[in-house]
């Protein structure tokens, strides 16, 4: 990540990343099939998140209750993936992240992955409404996350503190969530 954040991405060889890691590039590709995935293997803990969020709520909490608590959670925590954290190195992985067009396609695909697994746990949901329904649904609700965060993201890279934007992204994270509910009743 270092040098990927000094050089950016495009600049950084497989093979130098090899050598300061001190393994071969069979190595490396064992753990990591793609260079983009050697940098967003961070973000990876979250795939398909969302999905199992709406697995583990209670049958009484609506999925987009329950998905709209783990938002504002993750706000509270101020989680990396919110874009509600202000560390440098975390400021860093996103700019570069939003910068670089293979890495923004590399997470396309894991962003396709997450609609597929948040489908299927809105389809076991609710299953009345459908799989076309519960398809167009997560792609709905992953967008609005992705959108907030990116905006928490440029709000703390243009210089506002975190603490500053919390009551905003919060209220920003209600007000997205609410819309959600009147777009997608049968999860509400």
């Amino acid at each position: 990540m270092t040098l990927f954040c000094q050089r950016g991405f495009d600049d950084v060889s497989v093979a130098e990343i090899a050598a300061a890691a001190q393994v071969s590039k069979p190595t490396l590709f064992a753990y990591f099939p793609t260079k983009e995935d050697l940098v967003l293997h961070r973000i990876l803990d979250h795939r398909g998140e969302a999905g199992r969020v709406v697995r583990a709520r209670a049958d009484t909490v609506a999925p987009l209750t329950a998905l709209l608590d783990h938002q504002l959670a993750g706000l509270d925590r101020r989680e990396p993936v919110t874009g509600l954290n202000e560390h440098p190195e975390v400021l860093a992985f996103h700019g570069m992240v939003f910068a670089t067009p293979s890495l923004l396609g590399r997470l396309a695909q894991h962003a396709a992955e997450d609609d597929r697994a948040l489908a299927e746990a809105l389809a076991q949901a609710a299953p009345a409404a459908g799989d076309l329904t519960a398809r167009l649904a997560a792609a709905q609700i992953i967008a609005v996350q992705r959108v907030l965060a990116r905006e928490n993201w440029a709000r703390l890279s243009a210089g506002e503190p975190a603490a500053t934007r919390h009551p905003e992204a919060a209220a920003a994270t209600r007000r997205a969530f609410t819309a959600l509910a009147c777009a997608l009743p049968a999860y509400a």
